[in-house]
């Protein structure tokens, strides 16, 4: 009998098939196969009672129903002998095995992970079977109801906008708030005035005022927004213009020249969040563009496992790194590898993205992949290697000069060794200067100020929103990409020369959250929800009771109190409760249920068939009883119960 792989994704088939041989057949989940039902308390397919949850599954959809009827056909014990089970190496992953093991009722099933499609790694993961991991499924699970119970229970409110809001989020909603925060700064930025002062030499080069000699404090007040070198900031014209006077009246000569040679160290591999930035900068791409294009290289054994926040590599691959230095660039083998520092909220354990085989021929890919997925992978081949090269060594001059009672600065750099930056390239461009030294007088040619103005932040690109959201602990790598692009869907916002704005729709959902869901909204209250679901994962923390009790001690209250704040015509209609009867559905004969529900005000409810399936089919929809005065169940199609 034959072997059966279950993978995500039908892409990574091909490339296993080679791999594997003709022993093994290999089928695809296609991601996400079952969904929470729509059926229960406000349709969430689970309930939650003092510490447990109760949940219910179903088919995604139609495709989802014929997935897992050949899940189930494949995987016959009659045919295969072990059933193992190769999703993604993530979270996400974790849950969609469980979800298989749920299915599939094999008697050999197990769990296996590789985070490259290469021979040595998916030979190495099937001789090294595992268990699932109940903790990591623990927090999959526990993020499906938190996303479900926050979207199904909170967006009824933004509905009662009656602007066109479809939906409020767990996550989307930070985000867009991150957004719309950043519009209000711009809206409310107030520009200010000041003046650059500058002495320009015979000698060819530029210095600007420091400070006057008295004051000792050698410090620039400069704003972060300056992107050009300018002086110590002046707010006044007439001390500007006394200053340039100054500069004209006396002699300059150069008191101090010191020049230091600093070190740079490499940046590290790319992580998700990195990778999206640095695409979206260099090639222009959006985060979700870049992730599929990231995923079709990894279905093809190009690259590691895209979805990562660790900045690990194995020793497999640094050894071929050096090996690679060796031969084709020797001096920039460096004498110790710089060593990176895991981020605060970095929880995946696998590698960070790289190529899969260093030595690959370009030509030889150009002619197997696009243009776009080559120039991707090039980007993740150059930060790879980078990160395992020497540092940059930079020779940086600082040049001051006095006249009469003002010291004016000139500042230079230059390049000595590139290192690493011979493949990814981040160091400011050379700024020479001229042979110079102390105690020689310059020859002024002019000195004047220029008029300048203070500007307001900028708008996120897709990229820095991105980089916003791993910084303050928003979502995670499986969630950065979809996440924007669910306020870009749901029109909050508007991309306009690749900045992100938000819309006047986006703007109102989140004036209208920050009255009624401040929490919800907040990046430190997001931050600490995927904390808790970190700590999940790992063990240190149960799902179900934290889950109840989120809900209990904050969520139920906070939509209750947001409820209560609405004018009594603003207030969404409810969902309501569910209560099993006696009567029988004129259609199937099932059991009807009694659905309470509050609209406009006024507490109401009707009979309905309890088979949430049959609801939707046409002869179903019919099937709706209303209580009449006289308190008997009437429809106006199958009359009175």
């Amino acid at each position: 009998m034959s072997n059966l792989l279950i993978v995500e994704s039908p892409g990574k088939i091909k490339k296993l098939r080679k791999i594997l041989g003709s022993n093994w057949q290999i089928k695809a989940s296609m991601g996400h196969f079952r969904s929470l039902a729509n059926d229960g308390e406000d349709n969430l397919g689970f309930d939650l009672n003092e510490n447990q949850v109760q949940m219910r599954w179903q088919a995604k959809d139609a495709k989802s129903k014929k997935v897992i009827k050949e899940l189930k056909e494949a995987s016959n014990r009659q045919k295969v002998s072990k059933v193992y089970v190769a999703t993604d190496p993530d979270r996400e992953g974790e849950v969609i095995a469980w979800h298989i093991f749920q299915t599939i009722k094999h008697p050999e099933i197990v769990r296996v992970t590789f985070s490259e499609i290469t021979e040595a790694a998916v030979r190495n993961a099937i001789a090294n079977p595992r268990q699932l991991n109940q903790d990591l499924v623990g927090a999959g699970l526990a993020r499906s109801c938190l996303d479900k119970l926050v979207g199904f229970r909170g967006s009824p409110l933004v509905w009662s906008l009656n602007l066109g809001a479809k939906s409020i989020g767990r996550v989307q909603s930070a985000v867009l708030h991150l957004v719309c925060e950043r519009e209000r700064e711009i809206q409310n930025f107030t520009p200010e005035n000041y003046f650059s002062v500058f002495a320009e030499y015979a000698e060819s080069f530029k210095a600007f005022y420091l400070r006057l000699h008295q004051d000792k404090t050698n410090q620039q007040e400069q704003k972060e927004d300056s992107k050009t070198p300018e002086s110590k900031r002046i707010y006044q014209e007439a001390e500007a213009a006394r200053l340039v006077a100054i500069a004209q009246a006396n002699q300059h000569q150069i008191i101090s020249i010191q020049t230091k040679r600093a070190t740079k160290n490499p940046p590290p591999p790319f992580i998700t969040s990195t990778l999206q930035q640095a695409v979206g900068s260099k090639l222009g791409f959006s985060p979700d563009k870049t992730m599929k294009l990231a995923q079709t290289l990894y279905e093809k054994g190009l690259i590691t496992y895209m979805r990562t926040d660790s900045i690990a590599l194995s020793d497999e691959f640094c050894q071929a790194a050096k090996k690679w230095l060796e031969e084709k660039d020797p001096h920039n083998v460096p004498k110790k590898v710089t060593k990176f520092r895991k981020g605060k909220n970095a929880q995946e354990a696998h590698e960070a993205i790289r190529p899969s085989d260093l030595t690959y021929p370009s030509v030889k890919l150009k002619q197997e992949i696009s243009e776009e997925e080559f120039n991707l992978y090039l980007l993740i081949w150059k930060r790879a290697i980078a990160s395992q090269c020497a540092k940059a060594q930079i020779d940086k001059t600082v040049v001051l000069i006095q006249s009469g009672e003002v010291i004016w600065e000139a500042k230079g750099q230059v390049v000595n060794f590139k290192g690493y930056a011979r493949y990814w390239n981040d160091l400011k461009v050379d700024s020479l200067l001229p042979e110079l030294r102390e105690g020689q007088i310059l020859q002024l040619n002019k000195a004047d100020f220029e008029r300048k103005q203070t500007s307001p932040p900028s708008r996120y690109g897709e990229p820095q929103l991105v980089a916003l959201m791993e910084k303050k602990g928003i979502g995670r790598p499986s969630t950065y990409s979809s996440s924007v692009k669910t306020i870009k869907s749901r029109k909050y916002v508007r991309v306009e020369k690749k900045k992100l704005i938000p819309t006047e729709l986006g703007m109102s959902v989140d004036s209208f959250l920050m009255k009624v869901l401040v929490d919800l909204i907040q990046s430190e209250f997001t931050a600490k929800m995927e904390s808790s679901l970190d700590e999940i994962s790992v063990g240190s923390k149960s799902w179900q009771p934290y889950l109840c009790e989120w809900n209990r001690s904050y969520f139920a209250p906070a939509l209750d109190q947001a409820v209560s704040i609405l004018p009594q015509g603003d207030r969404p209609a409810s969902r309501g409760k569910v209560n099993s009867t006696d009567f029988k559905c004129p259609v199937c004969g099932k059991p009807l249920e009694e659905y309470h529900y509050v609209k406009e005000g006024q507490e109401k409810s009707l009979l309905r068939c309890s088979d949430s399936k049959a609801r939707k089919k046409k002869d179903h929809k019919k099937v709706v009883f209303f209580k009449t005065r006289q308190g008997n169940w009437w429809s106006k199609d199958f009359g009175q119960l």
